[in-house]
């Protein structure tokens, strides 16, 4: 009998996990969707979505204490994995807010928008997302889609070859990163309607190798 394939959403105790869950369930309803800060499971899962929500400081912290770190690293490495906001920033080596070391799972850094007249910081609601490459999430989704977003910092990688989407604002940056087995947004998916759902749709049918 075939077994149903397990998406483990990392729970440190950061982030909207259930809207992330209720999403994933509806555009993968054979699959067996979990929220769960279990190390085990979080190895044992086929796909891993890393999400998160508030201050980068206190997202490593409770991710630290949770003892994620080796599980979360590991399943980077090998098995589908979408990270969301935080998510993604958390990725990087090194974040400004709050002169934060993150996991350096990638090469580069998280900094703030520079403050400008006018210039509404956080950044917050829907914004369009260039496509800067082909890839296999970005299937039936048109270029220049709106993706919701809300947050103060951005990711820049140290490799240009990372950026796989991008957003003015009112300058360009990275708001989707790929490599390997690895995708992650600065936007949320899971609070972008039609877009959204496709996107998460095409990561639980993706097969990176």
């Amino acid at each position: 009998m075939h077994r149903a394939q397990r998406i483990s959403i990392v729970d440190y105790g950061m982030g909207n996990l259930r809207s992330v869950q209720k999403a994933l369930q509806h555009v993968a309803p054979d699959a067996e969707v979990e929220v769960t800060s279990d190390p085990g499971r979080i190895r044992g899962a086929d796909r891993v979505v890393f999400p998160g929500q508030g201050a980068m400081p206190d997202c490593m912290r409770a991710f630290s204490e949770r003892g994620l770190g080796e599980a979360v690293e590991t399943a980077a490495r090998d098995k589908p994995f979408l990270g969301l906001c935080i998510g993604q920033q958390m990725l990087f080596e090194h974040s400004e807010e709050g002169d934060t070391p993150g996991l350096g799972v990638l090469r580069g850094r998280v900094r703030a928008f520079e403050r400008h007249e006018g210039l509404k910081i956080p950044h917050m609601g829907w914004n369009e997302v260039w496509q800067e490459r082909p890839h296999a999430l970005w299937e039936g989704i048109g270029d220049g889609s709106r993706f919701y977003f809300v947050h103060s910092y951005y990711c820049e990688p140290a490799e240009g070859s990372l950026t796989t989407g991008s957003t003015r604002y009112p300058g360009g940056f990275t708001s989707a990163i790929a490599r390997d087995n690895i995708f992650a947004t600065q936007f949320h998916p899971e609070k972008s309607s039609v877009a959204g759902l496709q996107l998460l749709s095409n990561f639980a049918n993706w097969d990176p190798t």
